[in-house]
């Protein structure tokens, strides 16, 4: 080791052994925020190593086929048990009846050789729970409907024309996340796929998903055996998923809500960099005689920077080192909340990757925030550093410096979007991030500035409060900046919760149908519209003809998700619904091309929706194949419409014209409105007449999302809670660093004649100024990012809610008050004579 390193090291090596007093803040806020990033990708990664462990269970098999409406031919049938074992399972949705209660039931019909992997549970245990006894098919539930029924475990029910028996209630379905459908309507109801003929429920175009799992003797021989199935059948109109792949859905909402929470924890430690900053500030603050003396000793600056630098970087390592614990930890101290909240199983382990993520961020805010005031600090003359003790100089490090400084943030930066799931969401969080810091850095001068001009204003105590918010050395910059990014991020979140939670309970019920109502019959659409309009309470009904299909190829090139956007790629992976229609859609646009004439009988045209088509880079004269009943129908992009999502009407992203669907196989889908009051006779009426439709209750499914939502909203709140935790830190280390001060002022105040009571309102003034204004500022910036989210993301109208800014300006004041006032307390506590003499 050279003579500059090894003396920096003798000087950081003493200075350390004073203990860790001055670094309390800069650990507890380093602390805070690599444990946020820590506990995040911890607490995803256990959720993600529970999906691949568990795929073949959770998925039923080592792979899985599945094909919509029409199920496969009796060769590919016979290929696949030539093969491996076989499993087959039909996913429908119907109306199940027990007297005069109705409730619709997600529909798992099972062959003898379910499951394949993992065991059926129920309570109670029953051997042959699907057998035929006294003309009823034996049946498992979710104790769920039985509730709804107002039945008990050996009762019977009626779905279409079969009758079953409850033979027990389910405890835990192996497979209950590899269903055909992300959001589940209505309680699981599993029975014997030969009973199906029974319930008459499967007609040309019913909703009806075939799922053939299949277990092979040699798990290995996975890849060889798909690409056999490739070669055997090339264009097999069906979805193949294995267990590496078991549950894309949640895989996706695990991604997405990692990325978010975890770009949360990273504004947590943004404000914990601020404090950082101030902590290694003050820190320099209380050494600026020592490093004076030493430059007066012939000590070279880079031999006092490196000694600094080195202490700093062994507290780093502390607080990085118990971020990454309590992080570390997190799985295991939540695992009984995960495992009632998932359906799968976490996996509680020590991971690597997101402990290394989170070191690797902790890390670079270090030195970013740390290098810039001891860079201030070692550079000053040593007469400056003696006149600093007593009046602030004001210096900008050397430029080598500063571009350390720049080159580490951006470093940060690069580091956040590279490891992102979605870099462009990575993107402009860093962007929104770095406009945030340079709007509350001026807010903060700006609050300064207004404190100076104001000074002379009011009575004494607030003339008072306004002198210490500018004067020299204040820290109202600093906690105005930390404090107010967790602030904005808890505005902007709760904002954003609260227009979504007003769209789905209030803005969508008002305007969406009662219900909807599935797998009607082409003979059965009249009857089935004079029922509904034989109601009392009836308003309106809506229906069109419904098929689903899959996109198979876009201009003529084979459509694979992984060649789109990724905010496109929803479009490809699954069965769309299509249908066809002679008019334009009530309440739709058509903004590029022209919609066809009513009578056109030409060659397949089609309407797309205009946001997914600019998703995919698709315009007017593209052609798009969707694979439809075992059929490619290539049509030809003749227009573009923008379509509200938010109605909840009949939406559809492809509409064909007239002509080849018509005689197509296919069910309608209807919508009715009616009084509120009323809704539930005209189910009852219309499931008396005709048992094979299922009823889709509108207000139900919003009720569902809108649960989902809040469980997800509390998460996200609860994350962006620890961003103001670290600027409530870094208020306590302003109020700790300025604890001196305020025992000498108190004690000069004292001595003056100013009672305690004054002394105490001032300087509470002092404080809730500085929260009201730090509110204040974070309230626009928050409103304003949530107003974008809201209408430029997710495309509905925005609804500002003073409750969510008046709540964040209370919590704001109400910890600069409260961490003031301990600050105050203290400095009261001091008798004036001893400070008095040593003066």
């Amino acid at each position: 080791m050279n003579g500059t390193g090894g003396a920096a090291l003798r000087i950081a090596r003493r200075e350390l052994r004073g203990g860790v007093g001055g670094f309390r803040v800069f650990l507890a806020c380093l602390a805070l925020g690599v444990g946020s990033i820590a506990a995040v990708g911890s607490i995803a990664s256990s959720v993600t190593a529970g999906l691949e462990e568990d795929g073949a269970v959770m998925l039923g098999g080592d792979a899985a086929l599945r094909v919509a409406y029409r199920d496969i031919s009796r060769d590919q049938r016979a290929w696949l048990e030539r093969r491996a074992d076989v499993s087959r399972v039909v996913y429908l949705r119907s109306m199940a009846r027990a007297g005069t209660r109705r409730s619709l039931v997600e529909m798992k019909m099972v062959d003898g050789a379910y499951p394949l992997y993992g065991a059926l549970e129920t309570q109670p245990e029953t051997d042959g729970p699907f057998a035929k006894r006294n003309g009823a098919w034996g049946a498992v539930a979710d104790p769920s409907l039985l509730r709804r029924l107002g039945i008990e475990v050996g009762d019977t029910l009626e779905i279409g024309g079969a009758v079953y028996r409850i033979a027990a209630e389910i405890d835990r379905e192996p497979d209950r996340v590899s269903g055909a459908r992300a959001l589940q309507l209505g309680p699981r109801f599993i029975a014997s796929s030969e009973s199906l003929t029974e319930t008459a429920l499967i007609r040309p175009g019913s909703q009806v998903w075939y799922f053939y799992r299949i277990r092979l003797a040699d798990p290995g021989s996975l890849a060889v055996w798909k690409e056999e199935l490739e070669r055997a059948f090339p264009d097999g109109q069906w979805i193949v998923r294995d267990r590496s792949d078991a549950s894309p859905t949640i895989k996706r909402f695990i991604d997405r809500t990692t990325l978010f929470m975890t770009l949360v924890g990273l504004t947590a430690l943004l404000v914990g960099g601020v404090g950082v900053g101030n902590a290694v500030r003050d820190f320099l603050a209380g050494k600026m005689q020592t490093i004076a003396t030493l430059k007066c000793v012939g000590a070279p600056s880079r031999t006092i920077f490196a000694a600094y630098l080195i202490q700093v970087l062994v507290m780093a390592v502390l607080g990085i080192a118990l971020g990454l614990l309590a992080g570390g930890l997190a799985p295991v101290l939540l695992a009984d909340l995960l495992r009632d909240a998932l359906p799968v199983a976490a996996r509680v382990d020590v991971y690597g990757r997101p402990l290394a993520l989170a070191a690797a961020f902790g890390f670079l805010a270090a030195l970013a925030f740390a290098v810039w005031p001891i860079a201030r600090a070692c550079e000053l003359p040593a007469a400056a550093l003696f006149r600093d003790v007593v009046a602030s100089v004001r210096v900008r490090p050397p430029w080598p410096y500063v571009a350390v400084t720049a080159a580490l943030l951006a470093t940060l930066a690069a580091l956040a979007v590279g490891t992102a799931v979605n870099r462009g969401i990575a993107l402009w969080f860093v962007a929104g991030a770095a406009a945030a810091m340079v709007l509350f850095s001026f807010a903060g001068a700006l609050v300064k500035r207004a404190a100076g001009l104001a000074a002379r204003a009011g009575g004494v105590g607030l003339r008072l409060s306004l002198a210490n918010l500018h004067r020299p050395g204040a820290p109202t910059g600093s906690v105005v900046l930390s404090l107010g990014l967790g602030l904005t991020v808890l505005v902007a979140v709760t904002l954003i919760e609260t227009n979504l939670g007003n769209q789905i309970t209030r803005s969508l019920p008002a305007r969406a149908p009662g219900y909807f109502f599935v797998d009607i019959q082409t003979g059965q659409l009249s009857e089935f519209e004079n029922v509904v309009r034989g109601n009392e309470g009836f308003r309106a009904v809506r229906s069109t003809p419904m098929l689903r299909g899959r996109v198979t190829r876009i201009n003529g090139a084979t459509a694979r998700p992984e060649d789109v956007p990724p905010d496109a790629r929803w479009v490809l992976r699954g069965d769309r619904g299509v249908t066809w229609a002679r008019e334009l859609p009530e309440d739709e646009i058509v903004v590029a091309g022209d919609w066809w004439s009513a009578d056109y009988e030409g060659p397949p045209l089609l309407s797309m929706a205009a946001g997914t088509a600019t998703e995919l880079g698709l315009g007017v004269g593209d052609t798009v194949t969707i694979n439809i009943l075992g059929r490619n129908v290539t049509g030809r992009i003749a227009n573009l419409r923008n379509v509200r999502w938010d109605s909840l009407r009949m939406n559809f992203i492809f509409i064909f014209s007239p002509g080849l669907l018509e005689s197509a196989p296919q069910t309608h889908l209807a919508t009715v409105h009616a009084d509120p009051a009323r809704e539930t006779e005209i189910e009852r009426a219309v499931a008396v007449a005709f048992p094979g439709i299922t009823a889709i209750r509108v207000r139900d499914v919003l009720d569902t999302v809108a649960g989902f939502l809040e469980r997800l909203g509390l998460a996200i709140r609860l994350t962006a809670g620890v961003a103001i935790a670290a600027g409530a830190l870094v208020l306590a280390g302003a109020v700790a660093a300025g604890h001196r001060r305020r025992v000498y002022d108190s004690v000069v105040l004292k001595v003056l004649g100013a009672t305690r009571r004054r002394i105490v309102g001032s300087l509470l003034l002092e404080y809730g100024l500085l929260g009201l204004f730090t509110a204040v500022v974070a309230a626009v910036i928050g409103t304003a990012a949530a107003w974008a989210v809201v209408t430029e993301v997710m495309r509905f109208s925005f609804v500002f809610d003073p409750g969510a800014v008046a709540a964040t300006t209370a919590v704001s004041v109400c910890i600069t008050l409260m961490l003031g006032f301990f600050g105050i307390w203290r400095a009261l506590g001091h008798r004036a004579a001893p400070l008095l003499r040593n003066e």
